[in-house]
């Protein structure tokens, strides 16, 4: 079992920076795959960025590649999401996700595990 806890969420003009951080439970938890999805008001939670349990692979979402950089520490058993440039259309409610697979699936049926979500909002 994993429990996951956000933080790091808030309100940024357009062109502004937030980084969120994601602290994970476990003993096992450089064995997860661990990203982030986001859910926009109205719409379905979709994928964002994901990393591998070594930190070695990264994917992201077409929408965010450029602007957002997803990372993780094994030691502190925390994943983070740099969001740079940002703009209105980022405003969602953000959701750590980890998977005992050791990439995250991209499809948000298939994840094992969520956090509670943080909300960020950006203003034009």
């Amino acid at each position: 079992q994993v429990q996951l806890v956000e933080s790091g969420g808030g309100l940024v003009q357009a062109g502004g920076s937030l980084r969120l951080s994601c602290a994970a439970s476990g003993r096992t938890f450089s064995s997860y795959g661990t990203g982030w999805f986001r859910q926009g008001p109205g719409k379905e939670r979709e994928f964002v960025a994901r990393i591998s349990g070594s930190g070695s692979f990264t994917r992201y979402a077409e929408s965010v590649k450029g602007r957002f950089t997803v990372s993780r520490d094994n030691a502190k058993s925390t994943v983070y999401l740099q969001m740079n440039s940002l703009k209105p259309a980022d405003t969602a409610v953000y959701y750590c996700a980890a998977d005992r697979t050791y990439t995250l699936p991209t499809d948000a049926s298939a994840v094992d595990y969520w956090g509670q979500g943080t909300q960020v909002t950006v203003s034009s």
